[in-house]
């Protein structure tokens, strides 16, 4: 096997990761070719090991790097559990456990941002619905002052509580996107600890 061979085999391997990661990853691989030279290719592709021990070598690598640091947007969150769930199978388990594991995080992820979506739909619909209700309530004003000023308070109140839940929910999702990646950085951490006790 050569270089070309090597990292052809290499992209395909990591081809799932996000793209951000997946240039670190190559990048890594092309500087290590690069420093070994052409006349110490075969040498540099033995101490890589096989592609498929290195790429799961750095997807094991990623996601317990992820479970280490707090997550800035729910983008990179996002990015970070799906690197743990393929850490997850890149671990030395059974497939099929790992598969129903994969499985079972998955759609437990899904769920939550199912439940976090709708919340947020409902909170931005309940913010719009109150402006055309503000309109009318300014308008009410001059023709019946007291309801007016209930009809005010009312749409104010729901802008409010509409904002207030779209900012709590995105505050969870971030959370629970920590979460998540932190339990996939553990999955991995104890994968690469009972590969190197074999």
């Amino acid at each position: 096997m050569n270089k070309e061979e090597y990292m052809r085999q290499m992209r395909h391997n990591l081809r799932r990761l996000p793209k951000e990661d997946f240039d670190k990853a190559i990048e890594y691989f092309e500087e290590y070719f690069a420093e070994a030279g052409p006349e110490q290719e075969g040498q540099a592709i033995e101490d890589l090991g096989s592609p498929d021990t290195a790429a799961d070598e750095i997807i094991r690598s990623l996601a317990v790097q992820n479970a280490m640091e707090s997550q800035k947007s729910v983008k990179r969150g996002v990015s970070a559990v799906w690197v743990g769930i393929l850490a997850v199978f890149a671990a030395p388990i059974g497939l099929p456990l790992a598969f129903a594991a994969g499985v079972l995080a998955l759609s437990f992820v899904l769920v939550i941002f199912c439940i976090l979506f709708a919340l947020i739909v409902t909170a931005v619909a309940l913010a719009l619905s109150a402006i055309p209700l503000l309109g009318g309530s300014l308008w009410l004003l001059f023709t019946s002052p007291i309801n007016g000023l209930a009809s005010t308070g009312l749409s104010l109140i729901a802008i409010g509580i509409g904002f207030w839940v779209v900012k709590g929910c995105l505050w969870l999702s971030r959370r629970f996107l920590n979460g998540m990646t932190g339990l996939f950085g553990k999955i991995a951490r104890k994968g690469k600890k009972h590969e190197s006790e074999k």
